[in-house]
């Protein structure tokens, strides 16, 4: 009677405390339409990451935007960085992003070789969540087209995050408070940032 009574007394309480279902990120399948989508101006909005190389980068960056222009052939884009690190801004124009269109996969390569493989995980088009898939550490990333997103789009962003385990203390969100200049014309959203 007694355990009967501690079990149901306890029910309620351990339904409140169980974990929320977390829908498994799936990846959109590349077609011939996905490559253009990507062209243009991207800004980081946030990410996680429990690898220690991109833990480090994660913390340095306040602020990033970044562009895909078409590469020299249609599954390559080249990519040009806009980043605040500390306080100094910082343009890389020297990598590239190799498009897989069989596995659905980007894999972002510089002068050191293969910087990242990712998978896209996105919910709307001017959304790019990426799923960083090459390294044994949980690892996911927030852009949008605009420096700003949606409320709804960070909660959904951050939910992701927390089915991966992570907490709000090891999400790294930019800034435009820390914009760096933009060049003239890739601007798209504020033109005075920095």
């Amino acid at each position: 009677m007694l355990a009967t009574l501690i079990l149901l007394l306890g029910l309620p309480l351990a339904l409140a405390t169980e974990p929320q279902s977390c829908a498994p990120l799936v990846p959109i399948t590349f077609n011939s339409s996905t490559v253009p989508q990507l062209l243009g101006q991207w800004f980081y909005i946030a990410g996680a990451s429990r690898y220690p190389p991109h833990l480090a980068e994660l913390r340095a960056v306040t602020f990033e935007a970044f562009s895909f222009s078409p590469g020299s052939h249609e599954d390559e884009l080249n990519i040009t960085e806009i980043i605040r690190m500390n306080e100094t801004c910082v343009v890389r124009n020297f990598s590239k992003i190799q498009v897989f269109q069989e596995n659905s996969t980007l894999v972002h390569v510089d002068d050191n070789g293969v910087a990242s493989t990712a998978r896209l995980i996105q919910s709307d088009k001017d959304l790019l969540i990426l799923n960083h898939i090459n390294i044994d550490s949980p690892n996911l990333s927030l852009s949008a087209r605009t420096p700003n997103v949606s409320k709804e789009h960070l909660e959904e962003f951050k939910a992701h995050l927390r089915c991966l385990g992570f907490t709000e203390q090891e999400v790294f969100q930019a800034s435009t408070e820390h914009a760096c200049p933009l060049p003239r014309g890739e601007d798209n959203a504020d033109p005075q940032l920095g």
